[in-house]
């Protein structure tokens, strides 16, 4: 899973976003997008909510993996938000979302693409990581943490 880390770097991880909702959090990350990527950003956003409107990406425990499917998308990315507070998520389990994880994929993913989705979500299902996911501070002590969770 070092992909991840890789998709993810320091510069992509935000921390204390001033965002009180879906809709202003899926702004946020597709303006970050365009000022670092090029992505247009109107795009970006509407997929996220579009996605979204097929059922929630909160897995509960306060974490959520929103992901789409990005026309013209090279590769993937991965941008870590962490919200001044959590925000309503729809979760499975009710409680608002506090780590988000937020992947794009090509338009036409492949099962690899598929398989990211998956081994995020089974590390962010791990009540060790978020604990210590939840008490980083910076962006490089989150990097450290994703570099130290996918070579254990």
């Amino acid at each position: 899973m070092n992909t991840l880390t890789r998709m993810c770097p320091v510069e992509d991880i935000l921390l204390n976003a001033k965002v009180q909702n879906r809709h202003q959090l899926f702004e946020y990350a597709a303006q970050h997008l365009q000022q670092r990527y090029g992505l247009t950003g109107e795009p970006v956003a509407k997929r996220l909510a579009d996605r979204e409107k097929l059922g929630s990406t909160g897995l509960g425990k306060g974490v959520a993996i929103p992901h789409a499917r990005i026309p013209g998308l090279q590769a993937p990315l991965a941008l870590f938000i962490r919200p001044e507070h959590p925000i309503a998520f729809d979760a499975p389990d009710g409680k608002p979302v506090g780590e988000l994880l937020l992947l794009l994929v090509p338009e036409h993913a492949s099962q690899d693409h598929l398989q990211l989705l998956a081994d995020a979500a089974r590390l962010f299902c791990t009540r060790t990581f978020r604990a210590t996911l939840r008490a980083a501070t910076t962006p490089r002590d989150v990097h450290r943490l994703l570099l130290e969770s996918q070579q254990s």
